[in-house]
């Protein structure tokens, strides 16, 4: 099954323009098969290939050499030593689109690479498919339903398999875990780090509590800090921030918590299938809020555009799901849950209409119709509302 990537576009554009691009993003989210199918005319190498790493090793020098005129080069965060020697080499030529680099880790969280490639390389975020990527396939497997979107998520791989797809994610995470993450040394305790990944999913969209966390979990808080931004650099995880710009110190500060893909999430809630999360789950508001904001950034990402998602909630309990911040402009998102309107969905957005300049207001929910509410707020479907 083919997959009509949006991102595709926008690599060929930056290929013109720098000498170097890194597509990172999570494991399994198709990145491989992107720079694959963008670049056909290059050598392909991946450091997930053993022998590929010990050629490296054993001569960096006449290894690069070999590819001078550039190469894809998969999953090369683990070889954090060919970073300098690809700036020798990027150095000597400005010759645009030379070196494609995939990664599973967030190169721009990474000093080193940062330091050393500072100026040469451009990034590029590659989460998992986004709805009009999924149906760009025809499959049947999601029928444009907001709860199939959610259950089943948007890795390639699962999002093609009629059935077993809990199968897949119980593979992710062992593989994560037992591999990649016995690599880091931040990680000594891995059944704790376990526990935590679990007790993520059943946190979704709430605020960090790292004192909470690290009681459950067993550990001290620092540790916790330590965990979190592992998830967050191998894009399990992610933080939404808070919107802190002319407000007071009332405003609350801690970054909201969510997962780059829902369908492991509701595989980590023990989900079952997606009727389970209309009728039964606990967590289907937050699992919705969810995946709309992924989706929002899934937009951006795709296009070259930065995140400028953030949310907004103040010290007495006011809050709104989302702002956007366009630069001049700010719009704030509501997100429910819901097929029917209800008049209390629009008290965080109301409140937010009176204490700023920003006027445009969206309440994104489940239903169909879409209309302006009597009180100013933009009123969209899902469908469109991922779009914003």
């Amino acid at each position: 099954m083919k997959f009509d990537r949006n991102a595709q576009a926008h690599l060929q554009k930056l290929a013109k323009l720098f000498r170097a691009i890194a597509i990172v993003g999570p494991r399994q989210s198709g990145k491989s098969t992107l720079v694959k199918n963008c670049f056909s005319n290059k050598p392909y190498l991946s450091f997930e290939n053993v022998t590929t790493v010990n050629q490296f090793r054993s001569d960096p020098e006449y290894f690069m050499h070999q590819y001078r005129e550039g190469c894809i080069i998969d999953e090369v965060q683990k070889v954090p030593e060919i970073f300098s020697y690809l700036q020798l080499e990027i150095d000597k030529s400005n010759k645009k689109g030379r070196f494609i680099l995939t990664g599973s880790s967030n190169f721009t969280l990474m000093e080193s690479v940062t330091q050393t490639l500072a100026g040469r390389i451009v990034f590029v975020d590659l989460l998992p498919l986004s709805v009009v990527e999924i149906n760009s396939s025809k499959t049947n497997l999601y029928k444009n339903k907001w709860e199939n979107f959610v259950w089943r998520g948007g890795y390639p791989e699962p999002a093609q398999l009629k059935s077993n797809h809990h199968i897949w994610f119980d593979a992710y995470i062992r593989t994560y875990v037992e591999r990649d993450i016995r690599q880091t040394k931040a990680i000594d305790n891995i059944p704790a780090f376990q526990r935590l990944i679990y007790l993520c999913a059943g946190r979704v969209g709430q605020q960090i509590n790292y004192a909470a966390l690290a009681n459950e979990v067993g550990v001290n808080a620092t540790t916790i800090q330590t965990w979190l931004d592992v998830l967050q650099k191998n894009y399990v995880i992610y933080f939404l921030k808070p919107y802190l710009n002319n407000f007071n110190k009332r405003i609350v500060k801690a970054p909201k918590l969510y997962f780059t893909d829902t369908g492991l999430a509701s595989w980590l809630l023990s989900i079952q299938s997606p009727s389970e999360i209309d009728k039964v789950s606990l967590y289907k508001g937050a699992l919705f809020e969810n995946f709309v904001i992924n989706e929002m950034l899934k937009n951006r990402f795709n296009k070259g555009v930065k995140n400028n998602l953030y949310y907004f909630r103040d010290s007495n309990g006011n809050e709104v799901d989302v702002i956007i911040d366009n630069g001049k402009e700010l719009i704030a998102v509501e997100i429910k849950s819901a097929k029917t309107i209800a008049t209390d969905f629009f008290k965080g957005l109301d409140y937010w209409r009176k204490i700023s300049n920003h006027q445009k207001t969206v309440l994104i929910y489940t239903g169909d119709d879409e209309f302006k509410y009597s009180n100013g707020n933009q009123v969209l479907n899902w469908k469109n509302g991922i779009t914003i």
